[in-house]
């Protein structure tokens, strides 16, 4: 995050000891936040202002238009003007500011975008080229082997992936215990194919390259220290740009494509929703836009009154 102006540092630093002690909060959801309030708290400097009740409505409208007009897409906007809202309301609580001017404060709507999916055949494909790297034994390839497996088959974050140890698999029940948003843990089933990557990487590859430091982590990089979400998403980026017809791109991508199979396949939406990890159904649904999208478009090819 950028240098905060001086006089708003205190008054950050005090958020950010009540998301993570309050609210329990994530590094990332926290550094997150901490950036979008810096961009405003920067612009309300840039205007003069050095006390946080100085904002007003006005603005904060100025402060949203300046990003539309440096062409910021509306997701993000809507995000930081959410954000905004939080923080505000915050300060209201603590008694920093008397009234929360972002109260009227309306940002523009989100784009409905669906995301990116990969067909089976697209992932077949994939794992195709995988595995004829991991049957060599070459230690990275049946680590990365294990690691898109494991994430298509389950459909868990990249975040949720690093953080994942030896002891969270369940080999002879194929499930394994993850740490969600908030600190809330799940179970998440995987398959066959899932199971025999992670034995392969586990027996084969991960001994290679394991180290004093290495600890009780799933997956390791080359000095034998934890994965990081950058290192893996860097890795899946690398694999799914050589995929052809599609726009899929990064792990997320494969969690799209987990959700939008189950879906596809009959699965309960609840049941998607618990093994994804929402926590409201609302947010699963966009996945059934998804796999009607994709009907709508066969029914279009085969159908002759279409």
């Amino acid at each position: 995050m950028q240098q905060l102006p001086e006089p708003f540092e205190p008054l950050v630093e005090r958020y950010q000891t009540y998301l993570g002690a309050e609210r329990n909060r994530s590094v990332h959801t926290i550094r997150a936040y901490l950036t979008d309030i810096g961009g405003l708290l920067r612009f309300a400097h840039d205007a003069g202002m050095t006390r946080l009740d100085e904002l007003t409505l006005a603005d904060l409208r100025s402060w949203l238009g300046s990003m539309d007009a440096q062409g910021q897409a509306r997701s993000t906007i809507a995000r930081r003007a959410a954000t905004v809202r939080s923080f505000l309301a915050w300060a209201v609580r603590e008694e920093l500011i008397e009234t929360n001017p972002a109260l009227r404060l309306r940002a523009p709507k989100r784009e409905k975008t669906l995301p990116g999916v990969l067909s089976a055949k697209q992932l077949e494909g994939v794992f195709g080229a995988l595995q004829v790297a991991a049957v060599e034994g070459d230690p990275v390839a049946l680590r990365d082997t294990a690691i898109i497996e494991v994430l298509y088959a389950t459909g868990i974050r990249v975040g949720e992936l690093v953080g994942l140890d030896v002891d969270h698999l369940d080999m002879d029940r194929r499930t394994l215990r993850v740490l969600g948003k908030g600190n809330k843990e799940r179970t998440v089933p995987y398959g066959v194919p899932a199971a025999h990557a992670l034995d392969d990487w586990l027996r084969r590859g991960r001994p290679r390259v394991a180290a004093a430091a290495s600890g009780s982590a799933l997956y390791l990089g080359l000095r034998g220290g934890r994965m990081d979400q950058r290192q893996v998403r860097s890795m899946v980026e690398k694999l799914l740009a050589g995929v052809e017809g599609t726009s899929a791109t990064g792990p997320h991508a494969l969690r799209h494509s987990t959700a939008t199979h189950l879906l596809d396949g009959g699965a309960d939406l609840r049941a998607v929703q618990e093994i994804l990890g929402h926590s409201s159904l609302a947010t699963t649904q966009i996945y059934t836009h998804v796999s009607v999208d994709r009907l709508r478009k066969s029914y279009e090819q085969a159908h002759p009154r279409a």
